[in-house]
């Protein structure tokens, strides 16, 4: 059994996203120009930087132990791996982004049935044919290596492309006919390789932890003193992840008073515990919530 773990880094749009988040998470990882190894403070990891449309494959195939790619890329390889963490990130937000079956706005089509027939440009081929298969709609789905939006009407009728903010489709005048599907990144890992105990145990700490950092996301710890006489008034004013945690001070008068709440709360919580008798309220950032 071998104590390293080989991890796959997604090139590309989640790149970077994914070096911030194993930071705030405690792991410092540097990209080198021209190299795709980029180095980690945990001697226990090698990197490695690859394609999250070929993750899934050389997870599945062993190159690689673990890795992070989209569930869309899982499902489009067919890889069969083991998903062992949900992690809501990407380059511009925290939702999910969608793969959408766009026309132009001036094609008469109106609905997935329409494009019986015609030609369908996308990356994720696989992925469109069982779309369209699903709803009994025979059409030519062709593989496109880039500039998808660009396409029609000239060169496709159509294409399932991915789409983050809608941005690009709108610049390009493009609408969308139907959602194919939504996707969010995923740890993955190689099904031997989380028969290792060693590897099962270190990713699993390491999804833990990048998990961790997701949760607390907008989220701030809120510490102040209250009487005994106002604790009530004041607890009932906090929203809690469980209940507000209530200590004893050396003056039995007085109590501690900890929440965690939404940081857009607590602008309006902070004047509010105060005005009912709330003192020394402290602001802090929380970094990882685990349950």
């Amino acid at each position: 059994m071998s104590s390293l773990l080989r991890f796959g880094i997604p090139a590309g749009s989640l790149q970077e996203a994914t070096r911030e988040l194993f930071g705030r998470a405690g792991f410092r990882i540097v990209f080198t120009a021209r190299s795709y190894s980029p180095s980690i403070d945990d001697d226990e990891v090698s990197c490695r930087l690859v394609r999250a449309q070929e993750m899934a494959r050389y997870v599945e195939q062993g190159v690689l132990d673990a890795g992070i790619t989209g569930r869309d890329w899982v499902i489009e390889s067919g890889a069969d791996v083991r998903e062992v963490r949900e992690l809501r990130f990407s380059k511009v937000s925290r939702k999910p982004v969608r793969w959408v079956l766009c026309v132009p706005e001036d094609s008469p089509v109106r609905q997935v049935e329409d494009l019986a027939g015609k030609r369908i440009a996308t990356e994720a081929v696989n992925m469109t044919r069982r779309y369209l298969q699903g709803r009994g709609v025979q059409a030519e789905v062709e593989f496109s290596w880039g500039a998808t939006e660009a396409k029609p009407p000239e060169l496709a009728d159509a294409i399932v492309e991915l789409t983050e903010t809608g941005n690009s489709l709108r610049a390009n005048k493009l609408r969308i006919v139907a959602e194919v599907l939504q996707s969010t990144p995923r740890l993955i890992a190689n099904h031997t390789a989380m028969q290792d105990p060693w590897k099962a145990e270190k990713l699993d700490n390491i999804g833990l932890m990048l998990h961790a950092c997701l949760v607390a996301e907008g989220k701030v710890g809120l510490m102040m003193n209250a009487r005994v006489a106002d604790l009530e008034a004041i607890t009932g004013l906090l929203p809690a992840l469980q209940k507000p945690t209530v200590a004893a001070l050396s003056d039995p008068e007085w109590v501690a008073v900890s929440t965690i709440m939404d940081q857009a709360v607590a602008r309006t919580v902070i004047p509010q515990v105060k005005a009912a008798g709330a003192r020394g309220i402290v602001e802090y950032p929380i970094n990882k919530i685990i349950d």
